[in-house]
């Protein structure tokens, strides 16, 4: 059985981007004052490691640490010098087509704002933390909180990226709207299946 601090490494490193600290006590089943003793303990067992914590007053995070930066740099180059590669694609093109402009019958158009990691996740499969990760650093995306929860970054293309598939508007990618619509069919049938079985 873990240990707390080597529970509360697990979650953050599996989590890849800031936990709430009230989330991170619920998770591990401990107090918010035991919390701050946790953290602690795994500030130590970080030392000389590579990676060191990261706090805010409501948030945590596991990153790399400062004297790891000459190597972390290294390798960050040689990801911008490499082909975006087919996971970055795919996840590019989930974050595009959630930008992409919709419609429902009589409405307005409308952004939907890009994708959360979640969204992008479930629709590939697979965690896409790298993929993202390569494509913030090279620009192409970029997040903002997500005004539906504050918890989660919402990402959505840059202009770089508009550039770089050669179109001015998410609206200009290929059967955009038709795929947009079908998409959106898909998650109401399933939040209607949803609340049948609640």
């Amino acid at each position: 059985m873990l240990t707390p601090p080597a529970a509360a490494h697990a979650l953050l490193f599996a989590s890849g981007e800031p936990l709430e600290k009230k989330h991170l006590a619920t998770l591990l089943d401990i107090k918010d004052d035991e919390l701050n003793m946790v953290l602690g303990a795994l500030v130590t067992l970080l030392k000389g490691s590579g990676l060191t914590l990261i706090e805010t007053d409501t948030e945590v995070e596991l990153r790399t640490a400062p004297e790891a930066a000459p190597i972390v740099k290294k390798l960050r180059e040689s990801e911008l010098a490499r082909d975006l590669g087919k996971a970055s694609l795919e996840t590019l093109a989930v974050i595009a087509y959630q930008t992409a402009p919709t419609s429902g019958a009589g409405a307005p158009t409308r952004s939907v704002g890009g994708a959360t990691r979640g969204e992008i996740d479930w629709v590939r499969g697979v965690n896409s933390s790298a993929s993202l990760r390569t494509l913030l650093m090279r620009g192409l995306i970029e997040g903002r909180e997500d005004e539906r929860d504050k918890r989660r970054i919402r990402y959505a293309l840059t202009t770089e990226a508009l550039a770089h598939l050669g179109i001015a508007r998410a609206a200009d990618l290929p059967r955009a709207a038709e795929l947009t619509a079908a998409a959106a069919a898909i998650i109401k049938e399933e939040a209607a299946d949803a609340a049948v079985t609640e």
